[in-house]
């Protein structure tokens, strides 16, 4: 199969630059300027009620909500898209939709004002988060076809560099921006700065993924263009096939069952961090923001640092103090008080802890699984889409049980203890592989 793959450079930068594409809706929209001002909109003073469809939501649960559907939908339908990606030749076509989905549905964000037109703000997140992780996997499927196996470590690592340089630069520009607006001429709104970074977004999205999708080889091993039935359900049934494999292998299940509970709550706190500073810390929006960007410049530092300590005492060790730092993390959140007066600078430690070990638990996470993985190679493509879909629906479950929380005792803090019991009952299930990997693996 990979005969006809051959390495050019070129070529590899040209896809790696779709990372450099799509990227700033990881940072801008998920984590750091569309959270904070979805929730300064929302509220009038301190009320943060919203009457939506008979009902009353507090604006953080329902954003909360919609995350969970936005992943939700993405665990339901990565199986079909994987089917799709592996057995048609229409990989760029399906690629260049997600990207317009999201990179539209981002810029339409711009007409989105406050609780007025709450459902339009909360319908095209949603939509956008559709076209990034729905555009993820035909990107990632174009791999192999671009880059032998002894140079995809590299191709990835390219685009993982590529993704962080290009968000990071146009985060700064937005966060400029929203600080100084008169700099930009823009005096009268105070939203227009975020909604405008909105519209950034999509277009550098749209932009910069012309160069994949001008370079990108389309359908070299000449696939059929449709597929039928039995195709598309393929995703579906070897996950089931996957499930059932794994109840024959005791350690990669319990290795399994403490990832679903850490990613349950990593991976929470990760999406909802801008909220909790913004409501429950009543920190203004630029020190938010600027603790998301020193969330992205440690966050790189934290990977490469675990990557080295698993070299040397073995991935569960590393994973354990990982979990261990996370489980501070949350003791230290909710003990944070809005009237301390040092409580901006306690926030900025806390991300840059967040920062460190947010890289380093997704990093460890997939190394870790994969040395665990059976030797046949052929399997390997089918556990890792059985990985990806777990943590989405971990990710479902962990915003949805916040939304919950917070509706139930009108605080994120009770969201935060449970967050801290989830990640040392997490470690608890992962302490005892220790025994096992130093016999497996030195």
């Amino acid at each position: 199969m990979n005969a006809k793959v051959r390495y050019d450079k070129k070529l590899l930068r040209a896809w790696a630059m779709y990372d450099w594409a799509n990227s700033s809706y990881a940072l801008v929209i998920s984590s750091a300027i569309f959270p904070v001002f979805y929730e300064e909109v929302t509220r009038h003073g301190s009320d943060d009620r919203i009457f939506l469809w008979g009902m009353m939501f507090k604006n953080t649960e329902l954003y909360t909500y919609a995350l969970a559907i936005s992943f939700l939908i993405v665990a339901v339908f990565s199986p079909l898209l994987s089917s799709i990606a592996d057995y048609t030749g229409n990989k760029k076509m399906f690629m260049k939709f997600f990207t317009y989905l999201g990179a539209f549905s981002t810029i339409m964000l711009f007409f989105f004002t406050g609780r007025e037109n709450v459902v339009w703000g909360l319908a095209f997140s949603i939509l956008a988060s559709v076209g990034f992780w729905g555009g993820l996997v035909f990107y990632n499927a174009f791999l192999p076809e671009i880059a032998p196996p002894e140079k995809q470590d590299y191709a990835s690592a390219l685009g993982f560099t590529y993704g962080y340089i290009g968000s990071v630069l146009l985060m700064i520009f937005n966060v400029m921006m929203i600080m100084k607006p008169g700099w930009f001429g823009i005096h009268d709104d105070p939203t227009l700065p975020a909604r405008i970074s909105f519209v950034s977004v999509g277009l550098w999205w749209m932009l910069f993924a012309q160069i994949p999708f001008r370079k990108l080889p389309d359908n070299i091993y000449e696939k059929p263009r449709s597929i039928g039935i039995k195709d598309l359900t393929k995703g579906y049934v070897k996950l089931l096939e996957v499930l059932h494999n794994i109840r024959h292998q005791p350690f990669l299940r319990r290795f399994l069952y403490g990832f679903f509970l850490y990613s349950f709550a990593a991976q929470t706190i990760f999406y909802i961090a801008g909220l909790f500073g913004s409501k429950e810390l009543e920190l203004p929006a630029d020190k938010l923001l600027l603790t998301i960007l020193i969330v992205q410049l440690v966050g790189i530092v934290g990977a490469l640092s675990f990557s080295k300590m698993a070299e040397k005492t073995g991935n569960i060790y590393a994973l354990l103090t990982v979990l261990g730092i996370w489980t501070l993390i949350t003791v230290l959140a909710f003990r944070l008080d809005k009237n301390n007066p040092n409580v901006e600078y306690l926030f900025y430690f806390l991300g840059g802890l967040v920062g460190m070990v947010m890289g380093s638990i997704q990093t460890l996470s997939r190394s870790t699984y994969s040395k665990m993985l059976p030797d046949d190679p052929s399997v390997h493509t089918t556990y890792f889409s059985f990985y990806d879909v777990a943590e989405k629906i971990a990710i479902v479950l962990g915003s949805f049980a916040w939304g919950v929380l917070e509706y139930w005792t009108g605080s994120m803090r009770a969201a935060i203890v449970m967050m801290m019991l989830v990640f040392i009952a997490s470690g608890l299930i992962i302490y005892p592989l220790q025994k096992y990997w130093k016999q497996h693996f030195g």
